[in-house]
């Protein structure tokens, strides 16, 4: 088994813990510009994303499946001769983890609020305040918060594995 399997799913763990350190950084963003309502581009400020997706090093279980150098063998005819739904045979890089597809802004419409005493009121008197939900973000938060102690868990226990191996060597 070569070293870097060994720290597998530390690596995915990690990939998830920066993922989430960058959402958690954009809520709070945020949070902290949904009364801004002129931005140095003009205009409200727009609420931030990020767009997730799969590490592009990850291999897809049926792309594997479909690998001639991947088919099982079989010495006896009982044995399972080609891969089903309950053995997935893996390469290295599946399971690499998750990474920051894009930031992106949310193309909503602003809030439109009246206050013809406001500075930046247009000229029927209404405001655009960014479409920023301080409720949905707060939900976000936990639920990116909850994600990130799982990863961090997950970390550990890998470690701890780890060390485990280690002392049985």
């Amino acid at each position: 088994m070569a070293m870097v399997q060994l720290f597998t799913g530390m690596n995915i763990s990690a990939s998830g813990l920066r993922a989430m350190r960058l959402k958690q950084n954009l809520i709070a963003s945020n949070i902290a510009n949904a009364e801004t309502t002129r931005t140095p581009d003009g205009g409200p400020y727009k609420r931030q994303m990020a767009l997730l997706e799969a590490d592009a090093r990850e291999i897809q279980p049926r792309l594997v499946i479909a690998d001639p150098s991947m088919v099982g063998r079989t010495t006896n005819s009982r044995h399972m001769a080609i891969p089903s739904d309950l053995f997935l045979v893996q390469k290295d890089g599946v399971g690499s983890g998750v990474q920051v597809q894009r930031i992106a802004e949310d193309q909503s419409p602003p809030r439109l609020v009246f206050d013809p005493s406001h500075p930046d009121a247009n000229a029927e008197g209404y405001v655009a305040y960014p479409n920023v939900n301080v409720v949905q973000e707060m939900v976000d938060l936990i639920s990116t918060t909850r994600a990130y102690e799982a990863n961090t868990t997950a970390m550990g226990s890998a470690k701890a594995m780890l060390t485990k191996a280690l002392e049985l060597v």
